[in-house]
């Protein structure tokens, strides 16, 4: 009996070493999966976080593109804003500027005309006036009225000629100063009148 007994509490005693250590084997086995656990969800934490940042900084970095676009689009359309009413301004004043410089050379021209048609008046005044008679040569009154009517022909003629020539002239520079005015600059039209003028 006293045999068995000792069987059975060593036995007993092996059983429950044995659940001890079951027990111990286990509670090390659940807190390595709990620290497993922990280990894995402050990693899915950290990649949580850092794919939030990432997520963020590119956003912020689109934004930014995109600001930095508008940005430049909108300097560039005032820039060419600005061109174009700096060339239409220039172009303004260069047309004004040729229109002026075209009156101004169709005033010279009629004045010009003026003054020829004035001195062709006036020659054509002096042919009729009556001219003293000469002392060396004796010339009948017939022979004075024919050369006085030759020469108020003549002259008459001539300041026809005359007005004629300023009106085409004048005509012409008119003309000339419209066309370069719709397609050439104002420097060139102020030439051409400065040359006509010393032609003429």
């Amino acid at each position: 009996m006293r045999k068995q007994k000792s069987l059975l509490t060593k036995i007993g005693d092996a059983v429950e070493a044995a659940k001890e250590r079951t027990q111990e084997v286990g509670t090390s086995l659940m807190n390595k999966v709990e620290v497993a656990a922990a280990g894995a969800s402050l990693e899915a934490g950290k990649t949580r976080t850092a794919v939030k940042r990432k997520a963020r900084a590119a956003t912020a970095s689109v934004k930014r593109n995109a600001m930095a676009v508008e940005a430049g689009t909108m300097k560039a359309y005032g820039q060419a804003k600005r061109t174009v009413k700096s060339k239409a301004r220039t172009v303004e004043a260069d047309a004004t500027r040729a229109l002026g410089k075209a009156k101004r050379a169709v005033k010279s021209k009629v004045r010009a005309a003026a003054t020829g048609a004035k001195r062709a008046a006036g020659k054509v005044e002096r042919a009729m006036s009556p001219k003293k008679p000469a002392t060396k040569r004796r010339t009948t009154a017939k022979s004075t009225v024919k050369k006085g009517v030759a020469k108020v022909k003549s002259t008459v003629k001539k300041g026809v000629a005359k007005a004629k020539t300023a009106a085409r002239k004048t005509g012409v520079a008119v003309t000339k100063a419209t066309k370069g005015v719709a397609k050439k600059p104002a420097k060139r039209t102020a030439r051409k009148a400065a040359t006509k003028k010393r032609a003429s």
